[in-house]
């Protein structure tokens, strides 16, 4: 019996041309991962790492993210393959070939010392992404860094800006030391700590205080979401990790270009006694010099000071928080230590209520190898 093709069921087309694309596409993937593993290697004379690029394409990305995701996080990836491979080595993650260096001093001043040379310093993609394209993190050329570095740094290491920066976090640490004597709860110093810095960082940059705290919880909360995305799988879809991640860069960018347009029409009516901030120095512009060495006024666009306003947040809080969470801890260890750091401090603490000064702290020698010790390791 001859049957007519325009008779034959719809889903049964359907699913014959389904089975037809799939035995092409795994075909094609075949060959694919045949031609990767028979080619011969390139002949080159440089001396490269030692590693595993793992399977063709996702590379190692899969032992990565199971890492990320465990009690140990990424760091157990790092262990093991140092153990394996030594302290320099080689691997693909999110489809790039990466090298970690661990210990190693010559290493590091090869790579951080090469000023754009011989390496660029970029992060990966996923990061950024939600950090931004025009964070100085991800300068693109050396002269794109030099000047997202002056711009930043030309007030946060003036001797004002650091005078009242001082007073302020002393004045924030007293509260919450007295906050947590009245609590019946233990504390978690690493979430008490984040919540000390970031509010900070938020004094510091955008000059938010107590009568902000609803703006001040909702960042703290977008930013936390952001730095838990950093090293999820790029993945743009509804209720991954990635995605969220996105979304809450989405919701701190607007704010920060709220809080902008805020500043500057303030100044431009010049009804507002303008914010002591970073935020303000950079609205402001700084001093440059040209290569005829001709100083002129550089300023940044809103794109880029919103991009490196979120990371001197993150870079700031969760780098501050871990440092004051490991140096509760190894105090904490070392009794004997701590009685004599106590003692010092007492005698040098200001007389009476009076704030913390810098001059305070040019004389807390041994607050300062504490601080040090804790950071080096």
């Amino acid at each position: 019996m001859v049957v007519d093709p325009f008779q034959v069921p719809l889903y049964f087309l359907i699913h014959l041309f389904s089975l037809l694309f799939l035995v092409t596409l795994l075909i094609q993937i075949a060959k694919i991962i045949l031609f990767y593993h028979h080619r011969k290697p390139i002949e080159s004379t440089a001396q490269t790492p030692p590693g595993s690029l793992g399977f063709p394409f996702i590379g190692e990305t899969i032992q990565f993210l199971l890492a990320n995701n465990s009690t140990k996080g990424f760091y157990d990836f790092v262990l093991s393959r140092r153990l394996r491979h030594g302290k320099c080595f080689k691997t693909n993650i999110f489809g790039d070939t990466h090298v970690f260096m661990s210990g190693s001093t010559e290493c590091a001043k090869a790579v951080l010392g090469s000023d754009f040379v011989n390496f660029n310093k970029r992060y990966l993609r996923s990061i950024a992404q939600l950090i931004g394209e025009h964070s100085l993190l991800l300068s693109a050329t050396q002269e794109q860094h030099r000047f997202l570095r002056s711009s930043l740094g030309a007030n946060l290491g003036s001797t004002s800006f650091i005078s009242s920066f001082i007073k302020q976090f002393d004045e924030s640490i007293t509260n919450t030391l007295a906050d947590w004597g009245q609590r019946d709860t233990n504390v978690i110093v690493f979430e008490e700590a984040l919540k000390i810095t970031f509010k900070a960082m938020c004094k510091m940059i955008l000059s938010l205080d107590d009568k902000d705290g609803e703006l001040v919880e909702m960042l703290c909360k977008d930013v936390g979401i952001v730095c838990e995305a950093m090293l999820a799988f790029p993945l743009k879809l509804p209720g991954t990790r990635f995605y969220n991640g996105l979304k809450a860069r989405k919701r701190i960018m607007d704010e920060i270009k709220k809080i902008i347009n805020e500043r500057r029409t303030k100044v431009a009516k010049e009804t507002h006694h303008c914010c002591q901030d970073l935020l303000q120095s950079l609205i402001g512009g700084s001093l440059s010099n040209d290569a005829n060495n001709h100083t002129q006024m550089m300023k940044m666009s809103d794109a880029q000071i919103q991009d490196n306003i979120l990371t001197m947040i993150i870079a700031g809080q969760v780098t501050t928080a871990s440092a004051m969470t490991w140096m509760v801890k190894y105090l904490d260890e070392n009794q004997d230590l701590q009685e004599l750091l106590r003692g010092q401090q007492i005698k040098l603490a200001p007389l009476g209520s009076s704030a913390l000064t810098l001059e305070n702290l040019n004389e807390m020698s041994l607050a300062s190898k504490v601080v040090k010790e804790t950071l080096r390791m």
